[in-house]
């Protein structure tokens, strides 16, 4: 993909998409969270031309059409959202703490082998609640360590 392209998309992603991080709760994962990355691009839904061709270009996520005329266009899967991310990190402004803090978290999830170094992380995402201005997020790492400790996963 020629620079040009890669830097409207950065443009794009600075001025009507977001880059977020949220953790999850999964009953199924050994240590009961999940932490799930995010790209997303928000349009008008009369304008979903412009997610459908996004889409196109990465060949991953899905397009959601919403309430009141809006649609999304979502990456969620950590490999494709590590690689957008390294792609689009020469070009983006407005939004270049997330995209520094995303990677952080991705490359320290790789590695990542215990409840400690899960909590560490998740402080690293609670991080992204103040820097996108969250005021929904319920689940923080505070939350994590309580059940942590409740469960035996970390010494008091």
């Amino acid at each position: 993909m020629d620079s040009t392209r890669i830097a409207y998309i950065a443009g794009f992603l600075d001025g009507d998409g977001s880059i977020f991080f949220q953790i999850v709760r999964r009953k199924d994962y050994k240590l009961g969270f999940q932490i799930r990355s995010t790209i997303a691009f928000y349009q008008k839904t009369k304008y979903v031309k412009i997610l459908k061709f996004l889409k196109r270009i990465f060949k991953s996520g899905y397009i959601r059409h919403r309430e009141k005329g809006m649609s999304d266009y979502s990456i969620v899967d950590p490999k494709e959202v590590e690689k957008l991310l390294r792609l689009l990190r020469p070009y983006v402004v407005v939004k270049k703490k997330q995209l520094e803090l995303g990677l952080k978290i991705l490359q320290k999830l790789k590695t990542c082998k215990s409840a400690k170094q899960f909590l560490k992380i998740c402080k690293l995402v609670d991080k992204f609640g103040k820097l996108n201005y969250s005021k929904k997020r319920t689940i923080t790492s505070k939350v994590v360590k309580d059940y942590f400790i409740k469960n035996k996963l970390l010494p008091l």
